[in-house]
């Protein structure tokens, strides 16, 4: 498992997570982040991949309305 310490671009907070090497290297590589790292929260997910934090991301575009 690697460390990812990853900062938001919006309110400069840093979280870390763990991923596997393997993992992250397929997600560079093409593979939907979703399939590459399921065990990641959807939060962590968008992190990696916009660098906007899960609380930003809800500031900017609202919350996710539920059916």
């Amino acid at each position: 498992m690697d460390n990812l310490n990853v900062q938001c671009r919006v309110c400069q907070n840093w979280e870390s997570m763990e991923v596997e090497s393997a993992d992250y290297k397929n997600w560079k590589e093409g593979t939907l982040i979703q399939a590459a790292m399921p065990y990641l929260t959807p939060d962590q997910r968008e992190l990696l991949i916009s660098a906007t934090c899960g609380t930003c991301w809800d500031d900017m575009f609202g919350e996710e309305e539920e059916e």
